[in-house]
């Protein structure tokens, strides 16, 4: 499609890179989606303004995922019990509120990353769409947001790939602190019950945090270590240095067209965990992958220099996803 005309007194748009016969690449990943973005890229200092984005659509997906968490706390524990009281009912409702202010809050401040670090170098991008998933334990699966990241260099793709699970963990990682402070001791899971696996950096917390518990205990979720489990699982999924992901942004910056070979190895041992081990809860995630492709398109300069501060950040974020996902996140003991 042609650019239109510009107004009398008005700057012309330039076109897109796709008018000049190079396609653009949009990047997806939990946290971007291609979307139909204005065709514009003009010198970056002429930025439409952002009431011209769509606003209807992201503040309609966040005041239903804002609903949708609310009930997967208040409405999975109101199941549990049969004839819950009026004290329990306004208990589990209350816990609710605030398991939704706590896991919004992480999702927020990941997008945000996302977000502000694309407008700071002038690259088109969207508002966060939120994820609602009201029929789920947690309520639901993040957010995207629409972002033209061909018009990124290396090292602004990397900064933009790298503030989001980074602003996320600094909101998670107080509320993950408290929550286990906070959390009653008990038994292990009895048989039968949604059982969340605990990752990584959670067993070093609560060994640092909790001495008292004893052999055969764990902690019971509150609203906050909830939302901090949320928090860390979509982080862990997003920095996986595969694809268009957040991880895969930084493991593209990083090592360039190299980054296919780690792709291609954290595929295939995805692959081998599910059948050797039995685990079949990430079949959609690697579906999803293999269907925006594995590999990460160019940016628009991949010889833009990172620094050795980046390259030494970027290095340690690959750690990310060993510290955040637990091998079988929920689980139903048999």
């Amino acid at each position: 499609m042609d650019n239109p005309s510009p107004a009398p007194g008005q700057q012309p748009y330039l076109p897109l890179p796709g008018h000049a016969g190079v396609p653009p690449h949009p990047l997806p990943i939990l946290g971007e989606l291609p979307v139909d973005l204005p065709p514009w890229k003009e010198p970056r200092d002429h930025r439409p303004p952002l009431a011209r984005q769509r606003l209807l659509l992201p503040l309609a997906l966040f005041v239903a995922t804002c609903a949708s968490t609310v009930w997967a706390w208040a409405g999975n524990h109101l199941h549990l019990n049969v004839t819950p009281d009026g004290v329990r009912v306004v208990k589990e409702w209350s816990e609710g509120f605030e398991y939704m202010a706590a896991v919004m809050g992480i999702l927020l401040a990941h997008e945000m990353g996302h977000f502000i670090q694309a407008l700071r170098y002038g690259v088109p991008a969207s508002l966060p769409f939120f994820i609602p998933m009201p029929f789920t334990p947690i309520g639901t699966m993040g957010a995207v947001i629409g972002m033209q990241g061909s018009e990124a260099d290396r090292k602004e793709l990397f900064d933009i790939g790298l503030s989001g699970p980074l602003a996320g963990l600094v909101v998670a990682l107080p509320l993950i602190w408290f929550g286990v402070t906070t959390a009653d001791p008990f038994p292990l899971q009895v048989r039968g019950d949604l059982h969340f696996q605990d990752p990584l950096l959670f067993k070093v917390l609560m060994w640092l945090l909790r001495p008292d518990l004893l052999p055969g205990q764990e902690l019971a979720l509150n609203p906050l270590l909830m939302a901090g489990w949320v928090g860390l699982l979509i982080t862990g999924l997003n920095m996986l240095p595969v694809s268009q992901l957040d991880g895969g942004h930084v493991a593209y910056a990083l090592f360039g067209r190299g980054s296919f070979w780690l792709a291609r190895g954290v595929i295939l041992a995805a692959i081998a965990f599910m059948v050797m081990a039995n685990v079949y809860g990430w079949v959609v995630m690697l579906f999803l992958v293999m269907m925006i492709g594995i590999e990460h398109p160019p940016t628009a300069n991949d010889r833009a220099p990172l620094g050795w501060g980046r390259k030494i950040l970027g290095l340690a974020s690959l750690a990310i996803p060993i510290l955040c996902l637990a091998p079988d996140p929920i689980t139903v003991p048999r």
